[in-house]
C-alpha cells in the first residue's frame, strides 16, 4: 500500500485565466509554445471587489487602498469618484493623473493590483483523481505539482502515481503534460514538478487491478 502525503494547505492569488479542455497530445518543455512562460497581466481589467492601492508621490494622503465598488468606481481624495471596473490599472491610473493634475503639479500616480478578487475561481488550481482530498486551491506563486498534490491530502492507496498529468491552457488550445508522481515522491526527480499557473488542472488516475 502506497504511504499518503501528510496534507499541507496554501492560500493564494494571481492573474491568468485558464481552464482545461480534451487535448491528450503530451508536451515537451523544451518546444516552442512557451506553455512555461508565466502569461501575460499587463491586459488584465480590473472587476467588482478587485482590491487596488492607489500611489500618488509625495502625497501620502492621497494614497490609498481599496477594493472596487459594486458600481465599478473607487474614490479618491479631491476628485471623487473613478472608473475602476472593465478598465486596466494603468488605465485607471492614467485617469487619476489627468484630474489630479486640476490640483497638483505633476502628479506621478501608480495603481496595483493587490488582490484578485473578481476572478477568483478563473485562477484556482484544481486537484482530481486518486487524492484523500480532491480540493479546488487558490494560486500562490511559487506553488508546484507536488504542492498542490500535498493540499489535497496526498495520492491515496488507488493511485497510479507515474501516470498523472497536469491540463494547461495557453492561447486557447489545452496542453497535457505528463506527471511522475512516483519518481517525484520515491525517488527525489523533479523533472516533472512543474511550476503551476493559474487555472492548472492536475488529475492522477487510478491504477488498473
Amino acid at each position: 500500500m502506497r504511504r499518503s502525503l501528510l496534507p499541507v494547505y496554501y492560500f493564494a492569488v494571481s492573474i491568468v485565466l485558464l481552464s482545461c479542455a480534451t487535448s491528450e497530445k503530451p508536451v515537451d518543455r523544451t518546444e516552442g509554445s512557451n506553455i512555461f512562460d508565466p502569461a501575460p497581466v499587463s491586459d488584465y481589467h480590473l472587476g467588482v471587489d478587485d482590491l487596488v492601492q492607489v500611489n500618488v508621490w509625495g502625497n501620502d494622503e492621497l494614497s490609498v487602498e481599496m477594493p472596487v465598488r459594486p458600481d465599478g468606481k473607487i474614490s479618491m481624495p479631491l476628485i471623487g469618484d473613478v472608473q475602476a471596473g472593465g478598465r486596466t490599472p494603468k488605465q485607471v491610473a492614467e485617469d487619476i493623473r489627468v484630474r489630479l493634475s486640476g490640483y497638483i503639479r505633476n502628479p506621478n500616480v501608480t495603481v496595483i493590483l493587490t488582490e484578485l478578487r473578481s476572478h477568483e475561481y478563473l485562477s484556482r488550481i484544481r486537484v482530481t483523481g486518486a487524492v484523500t482530498s480532491p480540493v479546488s486551491l487558490p494560486y500562490r506563486q511559487g506553488m508546484t505539482v507536488i504542492d498542490a498534490v500535498l493540499a489535497a491530502g496526498g495520492v491515496n492507496e488507488y493511485a497510479a502515481t507515474s501516470s498523472a498529468k497536469l491540463y494547461r491552457k495557453r492561447n486557447g488550445k489545452t496542453h497535457v503534460l505528463k506527471v511522475d508522481l512516483d519518481a517525484i515522491l520515491e525517488d527525489g526527480k523533479l523533472d516533472t514538478n512543474y511550476d503551476l499557473q493559474p487555472g492548472d488542472i492536475i488529475t492522477v488516475p487510478e491504477r488498473l487491478f
